[in-house]
């Protein structure tokens, strides 16, 4: 008899596990459910606000996933059932048997004030024009890239940001100053002192001002006030806003307020039976009791190992798959060439990580990682 797997979000790890159930389960229905229209890599964001790329070139509409025999729902869950499996889209409810919850982490620009009134949140797909369009006007003065809390979504993401502003701007002969500041005490800490210390090095030696520690209290007009008294003026400031996981997980009893779901780091079953959790609504602590980054390839890895399992668990029998925190993120330093941070973030003496020198090479893998991905899973544009 075919059965029914519902999959909340049309992430890098809800569509890795559809794939994979599909091929697995080729008579069960397998139906994804998310409240956009299309799927598009992080870093499109950065590329738009700079001037060189558009969204059209990297987006792809989900709808597309159905000529591979997914069923798309689009729409905004609204209520969770785990218990039963079940989730509620736009008040409608929809039963499965085996339910995968993938629906990402939000930004929360509203926790911090003032954030939401004098920074842009760059991390918003729906800001991107909004940020070119800033960035595109200013001529001279200060942008700040603000990170204003931990964890947030790609790690290295804002010192790309920063170094690929600051590329544009030197290029179009923009009298601009540029700064980023973390609340962390480095820039990467999973990378150690030695891997920080490269990015900072690079980071600095582009003149892009760093601040370490640096906990935002409020955001006023041109200036971030920090919880020590300290501040940091600004023209424009591209802002990672808080993140959180989406209340509907909390509602749901698969997170407690503030925190994120927990699953199994091995099998990535949730607390009730027949439901999962991947990608960056987790977090799985690495063995140095830090969180494990939240990245769209570690979301993939692990929205694959949660598939062969639904797949055991409706077959009646068991898999052995296990995610080993294995990924790769790129960081584009600019003028044509990108480093690469790759590992085995869940190995058992802690998590086992290099930082590669910057080449044209890697800026070539980044590109065809975002291609080969859209090609698979959406086919041709």
């Amino acid at each position: 008899m075919a059965k029914r797997i519902v999959i909340l979000g049309g992430g890098f790890g809800g569509i890795a596990a559809a794939h994979r159930l599909r091929a697995l389960r080729p008579d069960d229905e397998v139906v994804l459910v998310d409240k956009g229209t299309h799927f598009m890599m992080g870093f499109r964001k950065t590329g738009v606000i700079v001037g060189r790329d558009t969204i059209e070139d990297g987006a792809r509409p989900l709808k597309a996933l159905e000529s591979f025999g997914i069923k798309v729902v689009q729409g905004a869950v609204t209520r969770i059932d785990p218990g039963a499996r079940a989730a509620e889209v736009d008040g409608e409810r929809l039963e499965g048997d085996a339910l995968l919850v993938a629906l990402g982490a939000e930004t929360a620009p509203g926790s911090v004030a003032g954030l939401a009134e004098h920074g842009i949140d760059w991390y918003a797909n729906d800001n991107a024009e909004r940020g070119a369009a800033a960035f595109s006007s200013i001529e001279g003065g200060t942008v700040v890239v603000g990170i204003f809390g931990a964890p947030y979504k790609c790690p290295p993401a804002p010192f790309e940001f920063a170094l690929l502003l600051e590329q544009a701007a030197r290029e179009a002969g923009k009298r601009l100053r540029f700064e980023i500041f973390t609340p962390l005490p480095s820039s990467l800490p999973v990378l150690g002192k030695a891997g920080c210390e490269a990015i900072e090095s690079r980071v600095q030696g582009m003149g892009i001002g760093f601040r370490r520690e640096a906990k935002a209290a409020r955001v006023e007009a041109g200036k971030v006030v920090l919880a020590d008294g300290d501040e940091v003026g600004f023209d424009l400031l591209f802002a990672v806003p808080p993140h959180r996981v989406p209340s509907v997980v909390v509602d749901a009893g698969l997170a407690e307020q503030g925190g994120w779901i927990k699953p199994d780091p091995a099998t990535l079953r949730a607390s009730f039976e027949g439901v999962w959790a991947v990608g960056d609504c987790t977090a799985i602590p690495m063995a140095n009791g830090q969180p494990m980054p939240k990245s769209g390839a570690f979301a993939e890895n692990a929205g694959t190992v949660a598939a062969e399992h639904i797949a055991a668990l409706l077959a009646g029998s068991s898999s052995d798959a296990r995610f080993w925190g294995d990924g790769t993120c790129f960081l584009e330093v600019g003028d044509g060439e990108a480093m690469v941070v790759r590992g085995r973030f869940l190995a058992e003496g802690g998590p086992d990580v290099e930082l590669t020198q910057p080449s044209e090479a890697f800026l070539r893998e980044k590109h065809d990682f975002e291609q080969q991905r859209l090609a698979a899973w959406f086919g041709s544009p």
